[in-house]
């Protein structure tokens, strides 16, 4: 049976190539993961069932941040590859005798959090655990959560094997699993079981996350065993290099945490307009930021234990530079498209008008920040693939402050002073829509990842020697390209509610689809005008991996 999959573990070299089959796989399961949102959009709309639903996984998600992530593969990686040196078997075996560690652990912080259920339910959503009914609804969906972060926390950890292996297929179809599972949660198990179904296909996609990677694991040869001794140096090296990548982790679970906690205070549905906005913002932010980033660090850690400095450089800058060049033309297109996008994919059902402007004018707030958190996920990744991981949590440490104190802030002032309060409801155009106190919170949030970006791009340019006059000359051309691109799309937006019936699914449809080819055309036209460097990298790569067979791309010597 293994055999009929050998697909997916097959090898993928060259970063841009790698980057590209990472996108394409991060894009089928971002469609999964918005046919999901859209599911449960139609199903239940933006109100209480889905406050329940996503005020849930709070608490299993701290725990995955806090206690899972000690077994990073971001930690596991760079370990290994020194361990590979002495011998396969040997890695190996280290790694085994820390998945039976990591289930050990994580067996006993979830049962622990299992037992305080009912005292940490009221701490995540006060508002929703003021109510007896919807609290025993949030303790029961929250016991069952916690298998999530046992599962995904194991398959993470086999996933550090999957990447040095270059196994990018494997290590992207999990997500696809995963995705499937929760609509098949949605679609067949809550019409059964009501609530607690839901929660149950969540579990079984994370348990499929899981096993799709399990028969590969163990067709690898090990070492019979290793002196306990070895084993516990090991585990100490690990953990003292996850330590800050789990702090860093925390800081951001902890700020949704507050956050979850302020939206359960404000009108229902408050957390689910809030949630999926989160989730459409993460599309771009997989598909551009994980994929080089994910895509990037295997051979950044190679280069790095190799001592080959001037390579382990230019492939930052070349992996740099493509997420610049990708993510600004999203962002604003995505700015400029939001109504339509988000009533394509969530407007069904139960899930009104107001709700999809609300939910829009969440995900323009949201989009402000994706070059930032598209950068930083690059920033974090080659500080990992170098053993430093205190930095991303220095950086991350900014990001909590400046979100949880302007999500105190920007409530207050949005509440208390009138003029702001029409200037953002008539800039993001939700007058007269209930429940617009949300978008501060999704404002603190955006706020607090550029102030991340900001302070972790300048020690990051400084401590690797970047020659930023490439980024610098990029940021100009994408930037320009994109805003005329914008404005193209917007104007076949403005022309087309004329003569496209904008209250249809397919008119909307249509309509963004004309206006997002158009920009998207108008976008590439300029860059070429301009003589992009990127853009011909781009066009290279795509040629190589999906027209003709060729060597990999290598960073480019303008990088």
């Amino acid at each position: 049976m293994l055999q009929s999959f050998r697909f997916l573990s097959r090898e993928v070299r060259g970063m841009h190539q790698a980057a590209y089959l990472l996108a394409v796989f991060s894009l089928g399961s971002q469609i999964l993961a918005l046919l999901r949102d859209r599911l449960l959009a139609a199903a239940f709309g933006a109100g209480h069932t889905l406050d329940v639903y996503y005020a849930a996984f709070r608490v299993p998600d701290l725990i995955f941040a806090t206690v899972a992530s000690l077994l990073s593969l971001y930690a596991l990686l760079p370990i290994l590859t020194r361990l590979r040196q002495e011998g396969e078997d040997t890695m190996v075996a280290f790694l085994r005798s820390m998945l039976v560690a990591f289930f050990s652990v994580m067996a006993f912080v979830g049962m622990v959090a299992y037992i305080l259920a009912p005292v940490i339910a009221p701490l995540v959503a006060p508002g929703i655990a003021a109510d007896a009914a919807g609290k025993t609804e949030l303790i029961l969906l929250m016991r069952i959560l916690l298998l999530q972060p046992i599962l995904l926390g194991a398959s993470n950890t086999i996933a550090a094997l999957t990447q040095l292996r270059h196994r990018f297929i494997l290590y992207s179809v999990s997500p696809l699993l995963y995705n499937l599972g929760i609509i098949f949660g949605a679609v067949v198990l809550y019409p059964h079981w009501g609530i607690a179904g839901l929660g149950w296909g969540v579990v079984f996609g994370a348990f499929m996350h899981l096993m799709v990677q399990v028969p590969f694991f163990f067709e690898e040869k090990s070492a019979p065993s290793l002196p306990l001794s070895r084993i516990i140096a090991g585990a100490r090296e690990v953990i003292s290099l996850s330590i800050p990548r789990t702090l860093a982790l925390s800081s951001a679970q902890i700020s949704l945490l507050v956050i979850t906690a302020i939206a359960s205070l404000l009108v229902p549905g408050s957390i689910a307009v809030f949630t999926f906005a989160f989730n459409l913002q993460a599309v771009p932010l997989t598909i551009i930021g994980v994929s080089y980033s994910v895509a990037a660090f295997p051979t950044l850690a190679h280069l790095y234990a190799q001592g080959k400095q001037g390579e382990f450089v230019a492939y930052i800058e070349a992996a740099l530079r493509h997420i610049i060049f990708w993510s600004i033309p999203a962002m604003v297109l995505m700015i400029v498209l939001r109504a339509q996008i988000v009533r394509v994919i969530l407007g069904a059902g139960a899930f009104g008008w107001d709700a999809t402007r609300l939910t829009a004018a969440a995900l323009a707030l949201f989009m402000i920040a994706l070059t930032a958190q598209s950068i930083t996920l690059l920033i974090a990744r080659t500080y990992y693939a170098t053993g430093n991981t205190k930095k991303p949590l220095y950086y991350g440490m900014a990001n909590i402050a400046v979100s949880i104190a302007a999500a105190g802030g920007t409530t207050l002032l949005f509440q208390k002073s009138p003029i702001f309060h029409a200037f953002i409801e008539s800039l993001l155009r939700v007058e007269n829509v209930p429940g617009t106190t949300v978008l501060m919170l999704t404002l603190s949030l955006a706020l607090g990842s550029i102030a991340q970006f900001a302070i972790g791009y300048f020690y990051f340019a400084r401590d690797f020697a970047l020659d930023m006059r490439q980024v610098a000359r990029l940021t100009f051309q994408s930037s320009a390209a994109s805003i005329i691109g914008g404005a193209s799309a917007y104007q076949v937006l403005a022309f087309s509610g004329y003569i496209v019936e904008g209250r249809t699914t397919i008119g909307i449809f249509a309509q963004g689809l004309a206006a997002g080819l158009i920009g998207l055309a108008v976008t590439t036209f300029v860059l070429a005008l301009l003589k992009n460097v990127e853009l011909d990298e781009a066009i290279t790569a795509l040629k190589q991996r999906f027209i003709r067979k060729a060597p990999a791309l290598e960073p480019s010597n303008t990088a």
